[in-house]
């Protein structure tokens, strides 16, 4: 591959160098964060849904393929509980095979209004099954159909083919849309969190825990 071909306008790149803010809206200490990470990550959630930040919820999950090649991509968080975050999709899907084989993952939170983001590491589990179903009920029906209708991560041929499996998915199922047995949820059961606090000079706040014998330790790391 040429990469020259790919180098952006002299300008652009130049332009792109330039590109910096400074960071000034809060700080993060190592004594006034919560003694577990979880309620940690709860309260800023909270601030986050409090400031209206668009998307809250998105976090960009990233995985190990079986080609040891990392991939992310942004899901939905659906759950936090002390148990841990959960998400769903396909378990067919790229994610999903990539899981299977490596169950270690790490998710990020990034807030740009609030100039913080969050880094979470630990491995992924299935929800039961009861707990996938209940999720899956109260869907939009256009999502259920959808889930149906889609082999998401596999080739189609276009767009046409898509809308033609959701039409037929649609058509098959006029009342109550049943979890296809391949869709369902997956629980991160963390055992690292880092809480990124945007601070002047560059000189950023950034709180670590990590779990050892049970216990979380904290410590601060440098920017």
């Amino acid at each position: 591959m040429n990469r020259s071909s790919f180098d952006l306008h002299h300008d652009m790149k130049l332009a792109l160098a330039d590109l910096r803010r400074e960071y000034s809206r809060a700080s993060l200490d190592a004594n006034d964060v919560a003694s577990d990470p979880l309620q940690q990550f709860a309260q800023w959630m909270e601030q986050a849904l409090a400031a209206q930040v668009p998307e809250p919820t998105a976090m960009s999950l990233s995985t190990l393929g079986t080609d040891q090649r990392v991939a992310s991509r942004v899901v939905l968080l659906k759950g936090c509980d002390a148990s841990g975050l959960v998400f769903y999709t396909n378990y067919l899907s790229a994610k999903g095979t990539e899981l299977a084989a490596h169950p270690q993952a790490a998710a990020l939170f990034y807030w740009p209004e609030l100039e913080r983001q969050v880094r979470i590491e630990g491995l992924t589990e299935k929800v039961p099954a009861a707990q996938s179903d209940a999720y899956f009920a109260v869907r939009p029906r256009g999502s259920q159909i959808g889930a149906i209708a889609s082999p998401q991560s596999a080739p189609v041929a276009s767009r046409a083919v898509l809308e033609e499996r959701y039409a037929q998915a649609e058509a098959a199922h006029p009342g109550s849309v049943p979890r296809p047995a391949a869709w369902g949820g997956y629980r991160l059961n963390p055992d690292r969190f880092e809480f990124w606090q945007g601070r002047q000079n560059r000189l950023h706040d950034r709180i670590a825990y990590h779990c050892t014998g049970g216990q979380w330790i904290i410590e601060r790391l440098a920017p």
